[in-house]
C-alpha cells in the first residue's frame, strides 16, 4: 500500500517510504466517554507531541506578519468592499486539536450569506459562489491572512491538517451525505494542531475526498518536525507569490 501511495505522489518517494503502513500502527486511539444522563458519546482525543521549537516558530512569525501585513490588509478589505459593499471578514468554526471548536476569521472571498444559501461547502473548481476579488484572493492565499490572529492564539498553527469546518456538506461515492466525524482517521487527525498550511494543502487539490486528504494529514502527524515545518512554510510563501493556491495541477 505504501508503494501506491507514494507514486500517486509528486512528494519525493524518501518522505513516503515506509511511511503508510506505519501510519496504520499509530496508537493513537481515541476514547468513547458515554454521558450517563444524556446518553451522548463524545469523544476524547489523545494529543500528539509536537515538536519543541514549533509553537516559538508560530508565535514569532504570527506576530510579524500580523505586522507587516497590515497595507495588505487594508488593501483587501477596501478591495471586497467596493466590489459588492458586502462584510470583509467570513467567520466559520472549525474542529481543533482535542476535538474543541473555536472561530476561524477568513476575508470574505464568496458572494454574501453563501452558507445561509447553499450550506457549507468546500469550494470547487471554477465555483460560482466566489466573487471576482475573491478569486484573486484564494490564488494568493491572502483570504487567510486573519488566520494568523488563530496562530499566534495557539488555535492553530502553520503547519499542520487543514481547520475543517464543523458541518460542512460532505457526499460519499453513493452521493449520501456523511459527517466529518464519521469517516475513518478524523479525530487521529485531530491530535495536532490544525494549520494553516500542510502537506495536503501544498501537494493535493483542495477539494480531494476528505479519505484521501487524511492520508496525508497522518503522514504528516507522523513525520512533523521542525525543519519539515520551515520547509512547508517555505514552500506555501512561494506558492503564494506565484498565486497558485488554486491550481488543480501542481502548485510548485
Amino acid at each position: 500500500m505504501a508503494q501506491r501511495f507514494s507514486k500517486a505522489s509528486p512528494l519525493p518517494s524518501s518522505l513516503f517510504a515506509g511511511e503508510l503502513e506505519r501510519l496504520r500502527e499509530l496508537n493513537l486511539v481515541t476514547d468513547v466517554l458515554q454521558s450517563g444522563a444524556a446518553g451522548m458519546a463524545s469523544i476524547a482525543v489523545p494529543k500528539v507531541q509536537e515538536p519543541l521549537l514549533k509553537r516559538p516558530l508560530d508565535i514569532i512569525l504570527s506576530f510579524l506578519m500580523m505586522i507587516l501585513s497590515v497595507p495588505f490588509s487594508l488593501i483587501v478589505a477596501l478591495a471586497i468592499k467596493l466590489e459588492d459593499g458586502g462584510p470583509i471578514f467570513y467567520r466559520q468554526e472549525r474542529w481543533g486539536r482535542g476535538g474543541t471548536r473555536f472561530w476561524a476569521y477568513k476575508f470574505r472571498t464568496m458572494i454574501r450569506n453563501s452558507d445561509g444559501v447553499f450550506g457549507i461547502k468546500q469550494a470547487s473548481e471554477n465555483d460560482p459562489r466566489i466573487t471576482s476579488v475573491g478569486r484573486v484572493l484564494r490564488g494568493a492565499g491572502l483570504d487567510e491572512l486573519p488566520q494568523i490572529i488563530n496562530i499566534f492564539k495557539g488555535e492553530m498553527s502553520f503547519v499542520g491538517p487543514r481547520a475543517l469546518a464543523v458541518g460542512e456538506i460532505l457526499y460519499d461515492g453513493s452521493g449520501q451525505r456523511v459527517n466529518y466525524e464519521k469517516i475513518p482517521d478524523f479525530w487521529r487527525r485531530l491530535s495536532v494542531r490544525p494549520g494553516l498550511t500542510g502537506i495536503s494543502t501544498i501537494y493535493r487539490p483542495k477539494d480531494i475526498s476528505p479519505r484521501k486528504k487524511f492520508r496525508y494529514d497522518l503522514l504528516y502527524i507522523r513525520k512533523q518536525s521542525f525543519w519539515l515545518d520551515v520547509r512547508l512554510i517555505a514552500l506555501s510563501f512561494w506558492i503564494s507569490f506565484r498565486g497558485k493556491w488554486e491550481n488543480r495541477g501542481k502548485k510548485i
